[in-house]
């Protein structure tokens, strides 16, 4: 009886056993056939290390992966395989227990797919390199310090403002890169466009000042350099907050604006105490002579534009209340009527020793010569660039550059472009040995009458070839003798590697003396030739680069 009911159970178990293996014929290869233990994983500390190391080159930052990183994987990857779904195990059948053999088989290890094994073998990646070629989110893996490097090369070509206000848009490493303060430290801001004949709504006039006084707060702490233009209103307001929240400022351009009160100069004086350049081209400005006379010892630069209302500007300058002031221009549109500057050098000489850039652009100065009493006539011993150009009549002669450059030995830019009465007697009386660049060229005008042939230039070019890098001569009337004998002295200079660019448009320049100076000047790019009507057809343009100039060469050969 009991062998009987042991035969009836084997043959239920086959049966059972076949009937359950029906179903399982596509799952069998999943389970691993064995009865090992899985061994427990060993968990490995993490070590806080960067996974990359940054050098900065001339041009270019290098970003070197290192042997070990923080993490075993990379910090993000696709996921290009699809989590293996769960397979559901055959439900047990109701009042019948499970094996010990059973139980192992249920216990046993899933086998690891092909991914998983290219995944624990593969060798650690740096951080920012996806490896999906159409992943999109490469920016959110590129170290801070790259993304700075990368925003400060667009700022220094286009300006802090509006890229960095709309990569800050972007995700929030973009915004935490685009908020280091020394991407804000020269910042620009245009006028807000309005359509013609229209007003600007007070609501976005509200929004203008809200945003930049949000910026101010903000992004301006290490503000140095800072300019407003064509700006109609807020002007004040604007000057008022930078001042306020810039302790740093060290330059202030106004260009173009109008509404400025002696308010905004006032809180300048109050709270802008490391300023030292101020740019009021084509401003109106009012309250600036009071401010010069509190707070111009702080002063080194000054750009303004001549008018009636800002001649207080000179008056003050000439009074010394700025004697630390090192460049001065004053200049005027080209269509302004009012071009004569009256300006007596000897007050300027006494009251700024320190200057050492003078421009006077599109203005006729009238040389008015007195002397401050009880003090010495002394010069501008530190100048070292003079620019008179004008495009209209000017009243500089010999005796007048002799006064202002007396005294002036580190002279090293001299711009007469326009002065007609300018003669080479009164160049070669300069005191200044080391000339560098030399504008002499003419402009036509009704004023002016270039029949007369000029002497002169060989002597000037004899003078200064050894130092000299530009020379522009256009359109004066010096015969070709002269032009030989300049050009010649400046081939057989010692340093003939010194000239850089050469003007002779609208000259007497020959073949013969043109071959001369373009083969013993190596440095040359520049040569500009046209109008020249001693040169044959094809030769009278403009040539740029030693290639050009080369060619150029080889023609005349």
């Amino acid at each position: 009886m009991a062998s009987t009911d042991a035969a009836t159970k084997e043959a239920a178990a086959c049966t059972s056993s076949a009937g359950n293996q029906q179903p399982k014929s596509q799952n069998v290869s999943v389970k691993r056939k064995t009865t090992r233990a899985k061994s427990p994983r060993v968990k490995k500390a993490r070590v806080n290390s960067v996974s990359y190391t940054i050098h900065q080159g001339e041009d270019m930052l290098l970003v070197i992966p290192n042997s070990t990183t923080r993490y075993d994987d990379p910090v993000w990857a696709p996921n290009n395989t699809q989590r293996a779904k769960k397979k559901k195990l055959p439900t047990k059948k109701r009042g019948r227990k499970s094996t010990p053999r059973a139980e192992k088989e249920k216990r046993a290890p899933i086998m690891r797919t092909t991914a998983d094994r290219r995944k624990a073998q593969r060798a650690p990646e740096p951080a920012f390199v996806s490896t999906m070629p159409n992943d999109h989110r490469w920016g959110q893996n590129l170290p801070g310090e790259v993304l700075v490097s990368i925003f400060q090369m667009v700022v220094m070509q286009d300006g802090a403002v509006p890229f960095l206000c709309r990569v800050g848009r972007v995700c929030r490493s973009w915004n935490a890169a685009a908020a280091t303060p020394a991407l804000w430290r020269k910042v620009s801001v245009g006028h807000c466009w309005v359509a013609p004949g229209k007003s600007q709504p007070p609501k976005t006039h509200h929004g203008i000042k809200d945003t930049f006084g949000w910026l101010a707060q903000n992004r301006f702490s290490q503000l140095r350099d800072f300019s407003l233009h064509h700006w109609k209103t807020n002007v004040d307001y604007a000057v008022d907050v930078v001042s306020r929240s810039c302790p740093h400022l060290k330059a202030l351009t106004l260009s173009y604006c109008s509404g400025l009160t002696p308010a905004a100069f006032q809180s300048l004086g109050l709270h802008a105490g490391s300023l030292r350049s101020l740019n009021v081209q084509y401003t109106e400005v009012e309250g600036l002579a009071q401010y010069l006379e509190s707070h111009g010892a702080r002063i080194q630069h000054i750009w303004f534009t001549h008018s009636p209302k800002n001649n207080r500007l000179l008056a003050a300058i000439t009074r010394k209340c700025c004697p630390n002031l090192e460049l001065l221009e004053v200049n005027t549109m080209l269509d302004s009527q009012n071009c004569e500057l009256r300006i007596c050098t000897q007050a300027l000489q006494w009251a700024c020793p320190k200057l050492k850039t003078f421009r006077m652009m599109n203005v006729s100065p009238l040389h008015k010569n007195v002397q401050p009493r009880g003090q010495p006539h002394v010069g501008f011993p530190l100048l070292e660039e003079l620019c008179i150009a004008t495009t209209s009549y000017s009243y500089m002669t010999d005796k007048y550059l002799q006064d202002i450059l007396f005294g002036s030995p580190r002279l090293r830019v001299l711009d007469l472009r326009g002065c007609t009465s300018i003669t080479s007697d009164g160049l070669l009386a300069l005191p200044c040995l080391e000339l560098e660049c030399l504008f002499w060229a003419q402009y036509f005008s009704s004023n002016v009458l270039t029949s007369c042939q000029k002497q002169g230039i060989s002597s000037v070019a004899q003078k200064w070839s050894h130092t000299l890098r530009q020379l522009d001569v256009a359109n004066q009337p010096f015969s070709e003798a002269e032009l030989e004998m300049a050009v010649g002295h400046l081939a057989r200079a010692h340093a003939s590697d010194t000239l850089r660019s050469l003007n002779l448009s609208g000259t007497r320049i020959t073949t013969a003396a043109l071959r001369a100076v373009i083969g013993q000047s190596t440095a040359l790019n520049y040569l500009n030739l046209s109008s020249c009507r001693y040169l044959p057809r094809g030769l009278k343009r403009i040539y740029r680069g030693q290639e050009e100039i080369g060619r150029l060469l080889d023609q005349l050969e």
